[in-house]
């Protein structure tokens, strides 16, 4: 099955993320397709690249970074979502110097959330 996964809720703070990393894993493992992760109101906070968890805690970002390598899962960030709290790349910046966008997510509008969710078989949210 196709499954596209949205993420409102955030990095830390909340178990939601960590839920949403689980299940994705878990589908993947059993041979489903992701063919989008989004991440859009407080969700955005995954993408950020000035994310330091503490030694001792499980790191969330990098675990989708490692997911989305191993398994071609696109992360997409809700432009609007993003810009409001702070990730942004160097085209959505005010200058062209500022980028906290961690490596293998990028932004993305509804649009292509909408897309995408009309071609999977489900979507989940957490």
């Amino acid at each position: 099955m196709r499954y596209v996964l949205c993420v409102k809720q955030p990095a830390y703070g909340k178990q939601g993320g960590f839920l949403a990393y689980q299940l994705a894993k878990a589908l993947l493992e059993k041979g489903h397709q992701i063919t989008q992760v989004f991440f859009f109101q407080e969700g955005v906070t995954h993408g950020n690249a000035f994310l330091y968890p503490a030694s001792d805690e499980f790191n969330l970002q990098h675990a989708w970074q490692r997911l989305a390598q191993d398994y071609h899962v696109p992360l997409h960030l809700c432009v609007a979502a993003a810009q409001r709290r702070g990730v942004v790349e160097p085209l959505t910046s005010s200058t062209t110097q500022q980028n906290n966008l961690a490596s293998c997510f990028v932004l993305a509008g509804l649009g292509e959330f909408m897309k995408a969710s009309l071609e999977a078989d489900r979507v989940v949210c957490l």
